[in-house]
This record gives structure tokens, sequence and C-alpha cells, in this order.
């Protein structure tokens, strides 16, 4: 047997123990909101007994398989359910010491998030627009046939390629979105072999019923009890349900909601850095993480849940990346196994993470490669107009673009929105006092702001 993942080059055990598994101005100088908006507050409340169950769960350490990690322990409530180091990737498994391979999202705001589909854009998106790869592919229209490079190897893979011009990747917890629901999503880590490892859900299964046993004999019943696979899922529905119900996970707590609430100021350089967010010419940020309320009155998730491709340089930090020929493929793996990983269209493309509470973030993107805002931003005027401030060089001086990337999928980046349509010479779409004004604006989006002020 082979040692690596042809695709990926993860070691085969570990994507075998995946497979099972289901981030000073005065008033008068400052403005208001045009259209103040209702939203929720995150005020206490009392949990259900199933939700509390869930926070149990939530903060136990015995849960692992070193028996010193929780969930709570990358998902920080301190820092919004996000790690609390700037760690590319987290530390794991049953001695500590085996490193993931992607940053660890935040758990906060997941609850509004849609199953993964392959289906129509989101309506506030440009309207339906194919992928470069799927246009240069002719396949914009219909599904063809086409000849694509393998990834590793170098040789062409007949792959089919169902790339409709309105059919995005879009839902689904984790960064590729193999997981379509919280419950799916809080069974993951505590079987994956570089988080909580747990060495099999038979291992896990007698954990929870010796610790939790009487409990959900209590909430669900003996049969539920006895039956592993149903304990297991009640498990992952009881910590989804803290999730749901704890309201700190969803709180709509920061200066933004407040402002949309028309109970805020903005101050100038957060008010100039919010109309460069809109600017379809300048941030467009607003085009993947929608800053408008909806009809219903919610409050914006700051994210439309679809999936890009952004180009961003490989990380040296992260270990597996050392191996020359591994390549982080998002939909395609190595984490996920199913018919959307096999479609070329769909390489390379992770899911656009909501932007709430991002000024706290320790690490940006999908593999952390950047430490601070103002470089996370910076990277998409510069990509283009500046690449080698953003990429490496080759041994021959050339610029190693998109080197995180194999060029068998580097049709599939975005080189059609801005700020990231531009070429070399030319002006960036944000100049560095906007890039400040946009970071002060996404400052804003930080939860506590109304605890901060009293």
């Amino acid at each position: 047997m082979a040692l690596f993942d042809e695709k990926s080059r993860l070691p085969l055990l570990a994507l075998a123990l995946l497979s099972l598994s289901f981030a000073g101005l005065g008033r008068a100088a400052q403005t208001l909101s045009e259209n103040p908006t209702r939203g929720q507050t995150g005020a206490p409340v009392q949990l259900s007994a199933v939700a509390q169950l869930g926070r149990a769960l939530f903060f136990d350490q015995s849960l692992s398989g070193s028996g010193k990690m929780s969930c709570a322990t990358c998902h920080d409530p301190a820092h919004h359910y996000a790690p609390a180091n700037t760690q590319a990737v987290q530390m794991g498994g049953p001695d500590l010491n085996l490193p993931g391979i992607r940053p660890v999202p935040s758990l906060a705001y997941k609850i509004a998030t849609p199953a993964f589909s392959v289906g129509a854009e989101n309506a506030a998106e440009e309207a339906q627009e194919a992928s470069p790869m799927a246009e240069a592919s002719g396949t914009a229209l219909a599904a063809q046939t086409a000849m694509i490079a393998g990834p590793v190897a170098g040789q062409p893979l007949v792959k089919a390629v169902a790339a409709a011009d309105n059919a995005v990747p879009q839902g689904g917890m984790f960064w590729d979105g193999r997981a379509d629901s919280l419950e799916d999503q809080a069974l993951g880590p505590l079987l994956s072999p570089f988080e909580m490892a747990n060495s099999d859900a038979e291992a896990l299964y007698d954990k929870i019923k010796a610790e939790y046993g009487a409990k959900l004999t209590a909430l669900f019943g003996r049969q539920i009890t006895e039956d592993q696979s149903m304990a297991l899922s009640e498990i992952g529905f009881a910590l989804a349900r803290y999730q749901v119900e704890e309201p700190s996970f969803h709180s709509y707590s920061s200066k933004y909601d407040a402002y949309l609430r028309g109970q805020a100021q903005l101050t100038p350089a957060e008010q100039r850095g919010l109309a460069l967010f809109d600017d379809p010419k300048k941030g467009n940020c607003a085009s993947c993480h929608l800053d408008k309320s909806g009809g219903d009155g919610q409050m914006p998730a700051f994210t439309d849940y679809e999936f890009e491709a952004l180009g961003v340089p490989r990380n040296p930090d992260i270990p597996a990346n050392a191996d020359r020929l591994y390549f982080d493929l998002g939909i395609c793996g190595p984490m996920r196994h199913d018919e959307f990983s096999a479609q070329p269209q769909n390489c390379g493309l992770f899911k656009t993470p909501t932007l709430r509470n991002v000024a706290e973030r320790g690490v940006y993107f999908h593999n952390g490669v950047y430490r601070t805002l103002e470089e996370a931003t910076r990277f998409y005027v510069a990509r283009d107009t500046d690449p080698a401030s953003i990429y490496p060089k080759n041994p021959d001086g050339s610029i190693d673009k998109f080197n995180d990337m194999p060029e068998a999928y580097r049709g599939n980046i975005d080189v059609i929105d801005a700020p990231m349509d531009r070429k070399p010479g030319q002006p960036p779409a944000l100049n560095e006092t906007e890039i400040g004004d946009v970071v002060a604006f996404l400052k804003t989006l930080t939860d506590g702001w109304g605890a901060q002020q009293r």
C-alpha cells in the first residue's frame, strides 16, 4: 500500500480515520446608519437540558485521546470560539504532538450555515458567472469531458466537468464544506487523528457511556444510550444545541451591529472603510462578505457561504507543506472524499468565512499565511499589481505566482472580480491609507462593543 494518497499526499491512515469524521472623535463628526435594523443582542438565556449536556461535553478534556484537549482548547470562548494563539495550525493527537493541516476556524456564527450544495449563486452575487477554468475548458453551459493534468505526477486525468454557469459550491461546515450540519461538524474533531484523536468510534462511545450514560438515558432513553451510533448522534446533537442556544456564539454585539440598529455612530475612518468595502471598483469586499441585513431584519452574516480560490501564497509554517508535492485542494481533499472532490473545477476552492470578529483572529485565510489584518487586506490589492511583494522567486528569478496551487487547477483562481482583476504595474485598487480605513471598519465587527461602552 502506498504511504501517501496520490492527490493530497496525506498519510492514508489519517485519511481513513478522517473519513469517519463527520477561527476619540466627537459625535458631530460621526455617522449614524440611515436604515436602523433590529437584531439579536446576545442576552443571557437559560439553556435547555440538552444544551447543558452539550456545554459539559464542549469543555471536557477527558473526551480526547490525550485527556488534555477539549473543544474549547481550540475554540476558546474568550477569543470568539477561535484559537487563543497565532499558530497557523494547532497541535493535537494522542500526545499533542501532531500538527493539523489548516487553521482552526471560529465556531461563532455557524448556526445559519446551509448544508453543502452546488447551485445558483447567492442573489447578492454578480449574476451567473462561470469560473475561469470552466470557461477556458468550454464547459460553461454543459457537462463535458476534459483532460486535466494531474496535480502531483503531471499525468493527464480524464474528468467530467459539470460547470453550468450558475453552479456554485456553497455551504457546509469546515473550510471544505464536508460536514452538512453542526451535529456532523461537532463529531469530526473527536475522531480526527491530529485533533482530539479518539482511536475509533467505539473508543469514543465507551468514554461517553462511562461519563455521560446516566444523562443520556435521562434525556433520550436507555435504548439510545445502549446503541453506539444513536448515542454518538445525540452527542453531536447536544454539542450543536449548545452552540445554537448559547448567545455568545452569535451575540451580534459589535459596533457595526449597534450602528445598524441606529444605536452607534461610525468614525470618519470607519465610514470611509465601509464605503470602500462596498464599492465594487475598490475593495468589493461585500460581493462575498455580505454586510447588509436581509428582508427578515436579521443581522448580516458577512459571508455568502460560497467557495473561492484566491491564490494565497504557500505557508511554510504548515509542516505538511514541507513536502513540495503536497497541496491542500479544499473541496478536492485531502479531507474530503465524495463526488464533488473528484470534479477539477472544485479544486483549490475554500469556503468564504464570516468577517465577524475578524480583527481578533490570529491568522488569516485557509492556510494561515498572514497574521495581521493589514497584510490580509493588502494581499487582495497587491496579488496582481505587485506579485513580487506576495510570492517567492523561482531559481531562475521569475516570480512563483500562485505557488500553493498545482498548475492544473490555477484556472480556478479568481482573476475576474475586483480588486483581483488588475495587471502588474497597474495601481492597486486600494492605497495604504484606504487599506487602513478598511481595517478600521473591519474592527467594528468585533463582538462585545456594547459592554466596552459601559
